[in-house]
């Protein structure tokens, strides 16, 4: 990781264009959210992947791609892969509740991805790649935190090492340029670096 210090200075100004509608849910990008809808954000790897297995969750409102974790302000793409922004690849998910809870929510992120592979995923490697879960409130925190541990020991059961996962407060989410936005629904054969450990993880229920 670079150190702050040495971090790219980014801009002061919010300067990304984002889509008015989602390409696949119809639903805004941006907040102000319905009643009754909470956010969470995760990294798993590329975004344009870790986006649909969200979106094709039933009882998620809306997703958005961006980055997360980092220290440069509203950095571009090609910055962030420059690994000198701190920041990871992430995906904005706003879901109900009621249809989805942020435990089931946890069991699709960790069953997506193999977070044992530090600053990597698959064949993709740089920080921009880590796996992270950024927590919105305290009980999203420790849920995050008990479901880490419950299926890290699943994960060494069949072989995996430890989990590498980052879980810390969500900071800023800054949005990703308007052609990663739903990518892989815009183009349906582009690549996607998305692939689990094919180890359930025992938390929240199927859906």
């Amino acid at each position: 990781m670079v150190e702050e210090a040495n971090a790219l200075p980014g801009r002061t100004d919010q300067f990304m264009p984002i889509p008015e509608k989602h390409f696949v849910l119809d639903a805004p990008l941006v907040g102000p959210w319905p009643s009754g809808t909470e956010t969470a954000v995760f990294a798993l790897g590329c975004f344009w992947g870790a986006e649909r297995v969200f979106w094709k969750t039933p009882g998620v409102y809306s997703t958005a791609v961006g980055y997360a974790g980092g220290y440069t302000p509203n950095p571009a793409y090609e910055e962030v892969c420059s690994g000198l922004t701190g920041h990871t690849e992430v995906v904005l998910v706003a879901f109900t509740p009621l249809e989805v809870t942020f435990e089931q929510l946890l069991k699709v992120f960790w069953e997506a991805h193999d977070p044992t592979q530090g600053m990597r995923q698959g064949n993709d490697v740089g920080t921009q790649y880590r796996s992270a879960i950024y927590t919105n409130n305290a009980q999203q925190q420790t849920s995050a935190e008990q479901s880490c541990g419950v299926y890290e020991e699943k994960l060494k059961a069949a072989g995996y090492g430890a989990i590498t996962t980052e879980i810390a407060p969500a900071g800023i989410f800054y949005y990703a340029e308007p052609y990663h936005q739903q990518y892989l629904a815009k183009n349906p054969n582009g690549y996607c670096g998305i692939g689990g450990t094919g180890v359930s993880c025992p938390i929240g229920t199927k859906i």
